[in-house]
């Protein structure tokens, strides 16, 4: 009987505040009223915490604790919501043995899925340029799309680890049962040098592997390439000339001529 009044105080009170406002009232402000439950395991189901989380406009206004075994309050309505509820003897057996019913039960259902669940990372390595100091970017390791959440991510230049001056965020979860991390090398990258992202993940037989290297010059090669288009239309221009110079010209003046544009080409 507690157990249906308790549901039915809930009920009516996501209708009073879900209820639209009377004839001539304006909806001045928005109501949210929300219930979260937790099962907290350590160490598979030999710690089990369970909480009820009661919300009100995202404050906090009570929960219920399987660790203390009673309620917590926060608010003032919150107290009054608690000591309502903590006086049905009923509901508090009930609440109170769902860190079994439902928490570990739950986890045998799913450990499955949980503690089997493999997912591989990809790994790609790019160039970020540095706001704060010229020069080259830094480089940045991204690990995307991984499960379980532990992972292990170190920076070497050629055979040497670089174990400083490496920034890594949180691992970040994707809401999809996967994860994310990124690890930034503070160290400007180098010509001539390479870099590797290892990566190691228990879905992994062996440590993944993503390497890079500065690639070339754009500007000098450009460069090179401007030079070398610049002879060879000279080299045959004189050619085309050589072709169309007149019959009748004598053969000094036409070596000087050849000469001439052969010096030009070689400038």
């Amino acid at each position: 009987m507690g157990r249906v009044a308790a549901a039915g105080a809930v009920l009516v009170a996501l209708v009073v505040l879900g209820a639209p406002p009377g004839a001539g009232a304006e909806l001045s402000e928005v109501f949210q009223y929300m219930v979260k439950r937790e099962c907290r395991f350590i160490n598979g189901t030999e710690k089990v915490r369970f909480l009820v989380r009661y919300f009100y406009n995202r404050m906090e206004e009570l929960r219920f604790d399987s660790d203390l075994g009673q309620y917590v309050w926060f608010t003032h309505h919150g107290e009054i919501q608690a000591r309502s509820w903590s006086r049905d003897r009923e509901w508090m057996q009930y609440i109170r043995t769902a860190v079994d019913w439902c928490c570990r039960y739950y986890y045998t259902q799913n450990a499955t899925f949980l503690l089997k669940r493999r997912v591989p990372p990809s790994v790609s390595i790019s160039l970020v340029p540095s706001s704060s100091q010229p020069g080259p970017g830094r480089l940045l390791c991204s690990v995307m799309d991984f499960y379980p959440a532990h992972i292990q991510v170190r920076w070497f230049q050629g055979q040497q680890e670089l174990s400083e001056h490496v920034v890594a965020t949180d691992v970040v979860a994707n809401g999809d049962w996967t994860y994310q991390l990124l690890v930034l090398l503070e160290t400007p990258a180098q010509r001539g040098l390479s870099y590797t992202c290892q990566v190691e993940h228990v879905s992994l037989e062996q440590p993944l592997r993503q390497h890079w290297e500065m690639p070339p010059d754009a500007a000098r090669s450009k460069m090179l390439t401007g030079i070398g288009g610049f002879v060879l239309g000279l080299v045959f221009l004189a050619l085309g000339l050589g072709f169309y110079v007149p019959a009748s010209a004598s053969d000094r003046e036409f070596s000087s001529f050849w000469d001439s544009l052969k010096a030009l080409t070689w400038i």
